[in-house]
């Protein structure tokens, strides 16, 4: 979101330069913010829907005003504006004999940089016309800054009580599980001016699908609030010409370019007579007139008569800063592409052992062998739990020990440990107990003298399941945890 500020603080400048009668001002205020969701996941509107809520939340920012006649007024602004929702949940058992989750608790929190565009209609409450009655509306523009979800658990087993608390940064993208760089919607606002202080409720509905979800699934953002406003200042120009003291004509130049108002089509700025008063055109919009720009749609610099510089190359980065001219790269390599030190085909960047040949499958290091994966894969189907526990089966010992001795003897090798569910229970609490088991098993390795730096365990719930989960067999298989061996 970063890379747009300067184009909005550009936009606000450029209006406010406009030749016309404007206002400037700033805002801050509270809202509650939710999400608007509708899916097809059998059950959710009963079992999960009544669990998420409104969450409070503060927007602030600058706005304009520009009159446009009949009481009638364009307000654009620029505020940032948190918006999400809240999911909280108490009691929900997994397993009244084993474990109990007392309570559950996440919070999306989605900060946008947001362009409002107000239609406003005023109706005057005094003489002066300073104290009015407003109601406006109009479309929205916004752009995400920054998220994350906050996520509270407090779980007992037997007698021992577990308070778990992770805060993560939403992913952007137009991938599964991403949030979308782009949200659109419409605001309206009604409110009362007196004089330079303003006050409003406002409410505002996102239209467009701002997650992808992993289901099928639409999330529009809802929220409603109150503002409060101040103007600031403001500039005028004249509305009309004074009126002659005599009959001998009067020749106007507002902009002061030699060209009368009554024959100049741009009487607010200077130009020239061959383009009616108006300045030279930029069609491209680099700084370099048409009359000296030999690119006229495409957006140059001077040294090349309003050209771009040469990417001879192709590669994105223009010949002035490229040390590879004439062969595709990257900027972080000023235009070279990536270095491979060991000639394997898989570039330094992505090579876990840049100096030593490898393959791509074990990221550029040597290929692991196959009695080794032979064995992992076995200590994989025969790891084993209790139906809704992440208490590991009696039977998964001798297989975990062997895999710990495994790992012991080979100091290089480095363990990925994925859990997996059926779809018994809902998506939040088997991600929770998925968690638990690939934990388990990294615990049970740990204890038999692996080094934990060497070992990642994650959870991911029901998703990719490998057999029929409408079936007792299915669920079983899917009832799993996953091992992935690497050198590095």
């Amino acid at each position: 979101m970063r890379k747009y500020l300067p184009l909005l603080f550009v936009f606000v400048a450029g209006i406010f330069n406009a030749q016309a009668q404007i206002k400037l001002g700033g805002e801050i205020g509270f809202h509650a913010a939710s999400v608007i969701e509708t899916n097809n996941i059998p059950g959710w509107d009963t079992a999960v829907k009544p669990f998420y809520s409104s969450r409070t939340a503060i927007h602030f920012g600058v706005k304009l005003e520009i009159p446009l006649g009949n009481r009638f007024f364009f307000q654009p602004a620029i505020t940032y504006t948190s918006k999400g929702r809240q999911y909280s949940r108490n009691n929900n058992v997994i397993d009244s004999t084993a474990l109990d989750t007392v309570y559950t608790k996440n919070s999306l929190n989605i900060g946008y940089v947001e362009m409002p565009f107000y239609l406003t209609y005023k109706v005057p409450l005094s003489k002066n016309h300073k104290n009015n009655f407003f109601i406006g509306a109009g479309p929205y523009l916004a752009f995400i800054y920054n998220g994350s979800l906050t996520s509270q658990m407090l779980t007992q087993q037997d007698t021992t009580s577990n308070y778990v608390t992770q805060t993560d940064k939403l992913q952007v993208g137009n991938a599964v599980t991403k949030y979308k760089t782009l949200d659109v919607g419409v605001n309206a606002k009604a409110g009362l001016e007196f004089g330079a202080i303003t006050v409003n409720g406002y409410i505002s509905q996102g239209l467009s699908n701002f997650y992808t979800a992993p289901y099928n699934g639409t999330f529009h953002h809802h929220i409603a609030g109150v503002t409060l406003g101040i103007w600031l200042g403001q500039t005028e120009v004249a509305l009309a010409a004074p009126k002659p003291k005599t009959k001998k004509p009067v020749v106007i130049d507002t902009d002061k370019d030699g060209i009368p108002d009554d024959v100049d089509m741009c009487p607010f700025q200077p130009g020239v007579a061959k383009y009616n008063g108006c300045p030279v055109p930029d069609t491209d919009h680099d700084g370099i007139d048409d009359d000296h720009d030999s690119c006229k749609t495409i957006p140059g610099v001077a040294r090349y008569h309003g050209c771009p510089v040469p990417d001879t190359d192709g590669d994105g980065i223009d010949d002035e800063h490229d040390s590879c001219k004439t062969v595709p790269g990257v900027a972080r390599y000023h235009g070279c592409p990536i270095p491979d030190r060991d000639h394997d085909g898989i570039n330094d960047e992505l090579d876990k052992c840049p100096d030593v040949p490898g393959v791509a499958e074990n990221n550029g290091c040597p290929a692991i062998k196959t009695e080794i994966k032979q064995k992992v894969s076995y200590t994989a189907k025969n790891i084993l739990f209790a139906i809704g526990s992440d208490r590991l089966s009696i039977i998964s010992y001798k297989a975990m020990d062997q895999l710990a001795l495994l790992l012991v003897a080979h100091n290089e090798l480095h363990l990925t440990i994925e859990g997996y569910t059926d779809n018994t229970g809902t998506p939040e609490t088997n991600l929770v107990l998925s968690q638990l088991r690939a934990d388990a098993v990294k615990k049970y390795l740990i204890k038999k003298g692996v080094q934990e730096n060497r070992i990642t365990s994650t959870g991911f719930g029901q998703e990719d399941p490998i057999a029929d989960n409408g079936t007792m067999n299915g669920k079983e298989r899917n009832r799993r945890v996953e091992l992935k061996v690497t050198t590095q």
